[in-house]
């Protein structure tokens, strides 16, 4: 009886929480500046005009009303950099000479940073880009958190964290719309996977869904007026993305306040009539669905004209918040300049995560080493572009021979170049060659190691490329493709002085090469500017300070999906019509006559699975190395009844300038609630010149001590006792103190 009492008593006190943290109304969005004069302009159109502007004109444009001065919304493909003109209606480049862009370092470099400021600052230079093309709007940015580390878009994504996806979004969001571009916020919601996407059915709980999935979108739309979000392929709960009254309606709409444009993914519309009334405004890029069939739907009855008024009124909403640019005034400069290749330049030289350096290996010692071999197709490759998707008409890519080479020149260090391993290319990938199954061609390996014999050092330039990591399929192995791993072998016993540099978008499994290399870092698809980053890093004229935003798993089998068996899917497959998930939630779920996404592991995802089921990792989220170290003292952590307050002191305790990211981790070890073993609520990059101490304040809002309340369909925050962790990685703690969480 007493455990009883006890229980209501707790379930009280949540209900309570609940209806003291919901979220204050928002301040007024730029979005509803205009309502008068768009209500003007309604009045004046046309149903034919009003249809026209609720689907694709061109490839990348869709309608707008010339004869009431209605600009077109042009639109810019790719979130890492402004794609090149197209044909009307073709994915065939126009061939311009002013269209080459900056490709700035793709979405998993840019989360490695942890920088808000360089997210920031990412997104004014897409503006400015996108600006100088005329364009409306960019596509992106890709904010999907990475459930599997061998999805297609992984690079494309930003982390497998809400919160650090979240605060990267904002920043971003901030950046571009304060250029004078709007954003679109993709893909919405949980494209997770590229296998199957335009047909797979993702079943996840209403809890997973708003606490680790939702809200980098909920992010950049409350905290950042996003005026654009783009409908992902898939289907949710049974309904299409761009038809899903849930996603758009009550969560977009209704419970975030969203008062701008949604538009499909290309080719993702399926249906006229439950499209519009769910709050799809633009079908991308022809016409089957919001064409001739909306206007024969709304003259047959079965789709009322204020609907249409409304979808209209947001796309105005929009357009008029928007500077249209003259035809006339676009394309007149080339759209890569020296202030955004600066910015590539920032975020690539922070993004670098060093994961390893026995010995003091690097920064590379210019008085002792003379001969240095690179060795690695990805040495000499660009990444602007390759692969199914957006990509980059780059301006220029420096390589990273080419980088470590200009780093190094007038230092009397003799650098020599071999492939050592194949190009993975288009035929190859178009042809199903797996490169996987590939081994070590002899001869491009006997040429490496000849020349890693005849040098003092050996840096190793591999990983992937942009045709092994693509949108539209997931790689089937994290493994090093083409033979890499036999070939590192092969070179540490040459020359155990071994750097390995990975060229990457996602986690990849480095057992073998962690085993033969003294040195290792991730270099990402790191843009224009990769290859200085790199050579700044490498000869020590930048110090490391990149974080991963993700878990590098020992084994693709350790990951939750896998590891719980419902991923890969086959396809088609009837899925059974009882859903029950890792924490033993069990609901009706609709039968699905397409491949089903069980998303089991439920709020385990990434580290919050390893850490909470004890399963080792390779590298934990969070984790990166520096030239120098730095130490943490002096945890004062206090609950106020609207948050956390936590200082404490970070000290640069090496002899070298250097960032630390410290991570504020919370755990909930008495919760009555299933959860994970701690999660990321906070963190921040701290500059440190040697000897340097700083005091460090963080705080956490109690908003982001909340759980989703499945019940209540509501957030709820639970009282009680936590614990502060502050450390350099999800595995690596520093500091720990208790509190206790109150309410007001």
């Amino acid at each position: 009886m007493e455990r009883t009492n006890k229980l209501i008593a707790m379930a009280c006190l949540i209900a309570l929480a609940a209806a003291c943290t919901r979220q204050p109304a928002e301040k007024a969005s730029a979005l509803m500046a205009h309502e008068d004069e768009i209500a003007r302009l309604i009045d004046q159109m046309t149903l034919e005009e009003k249809v026209n502007m609720l689907h694709g004109k061109h490839m990348f444009s869709s309608a707008g009303v010339e004869r009431l001065g209605i600009a077109d919304m042009e639109y810019a493909d790719g979130p890492f950099g402004i794609r090149e003109e197209m044909e009307p209606h073709s994915w065939n480049s126009l061939g311009l000479a002013n269209d080459s862009a900056t490709f700035f370092p793709t979405g998993s470099a840019l989360a490695a940073t942890w920088s808000e400021e360089l997210a920031y600052r990412y997104g004014e230079g897409m503006g400015k880009e996108a600006r100088l093309r005329g364009k409306d709007m960019i596509l992106g940015p890709a904010i999907n958190i990475q459930r599997l580390p061998n999805g297609g878009r992984t690079y494309e994504y930003l982390s497998e964290d809400p919160v650090l996806s979240a605060a990267l979004a904002v920043k971003y969001t901030l950046g571009t719309q304060d250029n004078g571009v709007a954003v679109c916020l993709k893909h919405y919601a949980l494209n997770n996977q590229e296998d199957y996407r335009g047909t797979v059915d993702v079943r996840v709980s209403p809890r997973a869904m708003h606490e680790i999935y939702l809200p980098p979108f909920e992010a950049a739309v409350r905290e950042a007026d996003a005026y654009g979000v783009m409908a992902a392929y898939n289907k949710v709960e049974g309904d299409w993305c761009s038809e899903n009254e849930m996603l758009l309606g009550r969560i977009l709409r209704q419970q975030w306040g969203f008062r701008g444009m949604v538009i499909s993914d290309w080719g993702g519309t399926h249906s006229t009539v439950k499209a519009v009334t769910s709050g799809l405004n633009v079908e991308m890029p022809g016409q089957r669905y919001l064409g001739q069939a909306l206007l024969d739907s709304v003259r047959a009855g079965a789709v009322d004209e204020t609907i249409v008024d409304e979808r209209v009124r947001e796309i105005l909403r929009v357009r008029l918040a928007i500077k249209p640019i003259p035809a006339g005034e676009a394309n007149l400069r080339m759209t890569s300049q020296p202030e955004q290749q600066r910015i590539a330049y920032d975020v690539a030289v922070n993004a670098i995560v060093l994961l390893k350096n026995d010995a003091g290996l690097l920064p590379i010692d210019k008085a002792n080493v003379k001969r240095v071999a690179v060795i690695g197709d990805n040495a000499v490759r660009p990444q602007s572009l390759g692969g199914v998707g957006a990509g980059v008409k780059a301006l220029y890519e420096v390589t990273p021979l080419e980088g470590i080479t200009d780093r190094l020149q007038g230092s009397g260090i003799d650098i020599k170049w071999a492939q050592g391993y194949p190009y993975y290319t288009k035929r190859d990938r178009e042809t199903r060659v797996s490169p996987y199954t590939n081994t070590p061609d002899p001869a491009l390996m006997a040429e490496a190691v000849e020349l890693a014999r005849a040098s003092d050092l050996v840096i190793f330039v591999g990983g992937d490329n942009r045709e092994v990591e693509t949108e539209g399929s997931d790689r089937p192995s994290i493994a090093l493709p083409l033979g890499q791993d036999e070939l590192l072998r092969e070179l540490a016993l040459a020359n155990p002085n071994l750097v390995t540099v990975f060229v990457t978008g996602g986690p990849l499994d480095l057992r073998a090469a962690q085993q033969v290399s003294r040195a290792m870092l991730i270099s990402w698809f790191n843009g224009s500017e990769g290859g200085h980053a790199l050579g700044d890093v490498l000869t020590g004229a930048a110090t490391p300070s990149g974080k991963l935003p993700f878990s590098f798993p020992l084994k693709l089998e350790d990951v939750p999906a896998y590891s719980l068996g419902v991923y890969p899917q086959q396809n088609p497959r009837k899925q059974d019509d009882v859903f029950v998930n890792l924490v033993g939630n069990r609901r009706e779920a609709a039968p699905s006559d397409g491949p089903v996404a069980d998303y089991a592991e439920d709020l385990l995802v990434g580290y919050r699975w390893y850490d909470t089921r004890q399963v080792p990792v390779l590298y934990p989220f969070g984790h990166g190395l520096s030239y120098t170290t730095f130490g943490y003292s002096d945890l004062r952590a206090k609950a106020d009844g609207k948050g956390l307050d936590i200082e404490f002191c970070l000290a640069n305790t090496g002899s070298r300038e250097g960032e630390e990211v410290v991570q504020l981790y919370v755990a909930r070890p008495d919760s009555k609630l299933v959860r994970p073993l701690k999660e990321l609520k906070g963190f921040r990059r701290v500059a440190l010149q040697p000897g340097e101490k700083k005091s460090v304040r963080l705080r956490v809002p109690l908003e982001r001590l909340r759980h989703w309340d499945e019940f209540a369909e509501d957030w709820a925050v639970e009282p009680g006792e936590a614990e502060v962790l502050i450390g350099s990685s999800s595995q690596d703690i520093r500091l720990t103190q208790k509190i206790t969480i109150t309410m007001d």
